[in-house]
């Protein structure tokens, strides 16, 4: 990228038109200068836009603490990478592209726009392959593909009898997708990788209900005569118009429900009595019991904004999370190190640009072989 071309996206970010990819066209341009040219941020072109860019951006960090209970300050210029231990010791480390070439020869694209649509009538369709515009028609609905990866319901015809109310639709992303849907009462909701959304093609009677599997992130729409409800696992929520995250995947232990604004009631198989929540809050849904406490609300709705935020986890959990999105198998060899990771990384960048900043913690070391990631002490 040219300078002139990173100077319009600039421009364009401003005013709040970037797409995350052009974010992440961005961010890897300017690492890349900031390398060769550590004066680039006393430019007077750049130095106001670079440094809010660095503050809204997901530039390249990853922290890695030995204990839970630790503070810190990052200090530097965007596209260093920050390692704290306890002792508060801050290393800049850069490693040698050839060396990465190497290393990561076999690299990975990220996940991008992907999920299938299965009908009442059972019929499945890709929606990466179907053309833009409308996809189906069913009980006085249209189904609309847009370019931007959203499937939007619009009423189009007489809808709402008892029939109707028989019609489910299903929409799943495969690993390493995610897709975006606007339900026909005006819901909008964000499918993670690995996940599903189960819902009527119309709502009918007193109240919206819809199942999910995974992770989704949801804008109700509001109709006081008809709560909506999101059954996942062992929980069920309720709302009138709110937005909030649930994390509720097969093979994780807990079900994290995040609040950003509005009200959660949640009624869980184990709470024992309806929990609700408040906005900034987060509840923490198990076999044993339900935990309520204050939220990452950054954390929690990462992944929808384009970037992975590590937060107290251990490598593992951070493997997961890169399993789905890069649609990859995690191979484990010897013993795994017990610290723990802070930190974000774009989602946008091939999966070698988030194991070269995991490794520059020097707690870990990684090999990609085919769509296996093997990982080593």
């Amino acid at each position: 990228m040219k300078t002139k071309e990173a100077k319009e996206l600039l421009d364009r970010y401003s005013q709040g038109k970037l797409s995350p990819q052009e974010q992440a066209d961005l961010e890897s341009w300017y690492n890349h200068q900031a390398k060769l040219n550590p004066s680039l941020k006393d430019n007077d072109d750049f130095a106001a836009a670079l440094n809010e860019l660095d503050q809204a951006f997901p530039f390249h960090k990853i922290v890695i603490n030995p204990v839970k209970t630790y503070s810190w300050r990052l200090i530097g210029v965007a596209a260093a990478v920050l390692i704290c231990m306890s002792a508060g010791l801050y290393f800049y480390s850069n490693f040698q592209a050839t060396n990465k070439q190497q290393q990561f020869a076999n690299d990975i694209k990220p996940g991008g726009n992907k999920a299938f649509l299965t009908l009442a009538d059972g019929s499945k369709i890709s929606l990466t392959d179907a053309i833009n515009g409308e996809v189906a028609k069913q009980a006085g609905i249209s189904i609309t593909k847009t370019k931007d990866g959203q499937l939007i319901y619009n009423v189009v015809g007489k809808s709402g009898n008892k029939r109707d109310a028989n019609l489910f639709n299903t929409i799943e992303t495969p690993r390493a997708g995610q897709y975006q849907i606007k339900l026909p009462d005006g819901t909008q909701v964000w499918l993670n990788a690995s996940s599903s959304l189960r819902y009527p093609a119309v709502f009918t009677g007193h109240e919206r209900t819809v199942e999910l599997k995974g992770e989704g992130y949801f804008e109700v729409a509001k109709d006081p005569d008809r709560p909506f409800k999101v059954k996942s696992g062992m929980q069920e929520l309720q709302v009138l118009g709110t937005h909030f995250n649930v994390n509720a995947y097969a093979d994780e232990a807990i079900i994290k429900t995040t609040l950003l604004e509005g009200s959660v009631r949640i009624n869980g198989t184990v709470a024992g009595k309806d929990i609700v929540l408040k906005p900034g809050q987060q509840s923490l849904m198990s076999y044993n019991g339900l935990k309520i406490g204050a939220a990452d609300i950054e954390e929690s709705v990462a992944w929808k904004n384009g970037y992975f935020k590590f937060n107290d986890e251990n490598i593992e959990r951070i493997l997961k999370k890169v399993s789905r999105w890069y649609d990859v198998d995690i191979q484990y060899e010897g013993k795994m190190t017990d610290k723990i990771f802070n930190g974000k990384v774009s989602r946008y960048s091939n999966v070698s640009e988030v194991l070269h900043i995991l490794q520059l913690t020097g707690a870990i070391e990684f090999k990609i072989e085919g769509r296996r990631i093997i990982v080593m002490p």
